[in-house]
């Protein structure tokens, strides 16, 4: 079993479209994530990027949970599209403080940038600066929309940091490079000919199972994600990738 440093999930569970394909017809939508925790170990808060969530509902989550579960919340848009990783001090302070009590609980925190935003070396390290010193309790995990991003010097302020690159399959949408940058690596599937709408074959997934077996081997935490949701092709990938590395 290579399961120790291993976390695989979706991005996501309250998909009413999973009904009778994960979720079993007479389960209501306010029990899914008890059962999503029974299949699963972690998830990724999608949700958090779109809008906050409530300290209640960030309770909620917890006590419903088992205190092994993890959550991967997704950094606020409004910090990485709005303010573009600008004057992100109250903004910030208002998300982590969200999240504060599920600290214990949380895996690393996404940042996913825009398409438009282009690398720039003194915003990078500015916004980089503040989380660090700010909010070190927490680890980091950057996606990149943009293939300015995709250079020496940015990997090298990542590896300064100790934040990780995010490792996005997307069918070449999005920029995708093998960067490893800290001591976790961070996965995200969107499905490669139609993005969150395509199945990975046995093929797609034996070949990452073997670059995951190595990191593993390398010591190193790993955190997938898939986030092809439709037809419940992300749950299927997420079963079937941990089934052929826990062969």
């Amino acid at each position: 079993m290579r399961s120790t440093k291993l976390y695989i999930g979706t991005s996501g569970w309250s998909y009413k479209h999973w009904s009778e394909i994960f979720y079993p017809k007479d389960t209501k939508p306010d029990k899914y994530l008890e059962f999503y925790t029974s299949k699963f170990t972690c998830v990724e808060l999608n949700s958090s990027f779109y809008n906050l969530p409530l300290k209640t509902t960030v309770a909620g989550w917890m006590n419903r949970t088992q205190d092994t579960f993890k959550f991967c919340p997704k950094m606020s848009r409004f910090i990485t599209h709005q303010l573009q990783l600008v004057n992100t001090e109250v903004a910030s302070q208002k998300y982590f403080d969200i999240f504060e009590g599920m600290k214990a609980r949380l895996g690393p925190v996404l940042i996913q940038l825009p398409p438009g935003l282009l690398y720039d070396k003194s915003l990078t390290c500015n916004f980089f600066g503040l989380i660090k010193e700010k909010y070190s309790q927490y680890r980091f995990a950057v996606e990149v929309r943009n293939k300015s991003w995709i250079n020496d010097n940015f990997f090298d302020l990542l590896y300064q940091y100790g934040i990780a690159f995010v490792i996005a399959d997307s069918g070449n949408r999005f920029p995708y490079c093998e960067a490893v940058t800290t001591d976790f690596i961070y996965l995200r599937f969107h499905g490669r000919e139609q993005l969150y709408a395509s199945d990975y074959s046995e093929a797609d997934l034996k070949l990452y199972a073997e670059k995951i077996i190595n990191w593993l081997d390398q010591n190193k935490e790993v955190w997938v994600f898939f986030n092809n949701d439709y037809h419940g092709f992300a749950i299927n990938n997420a079963e079937r990738l941990r089934e052929i590395i826990n062969l």
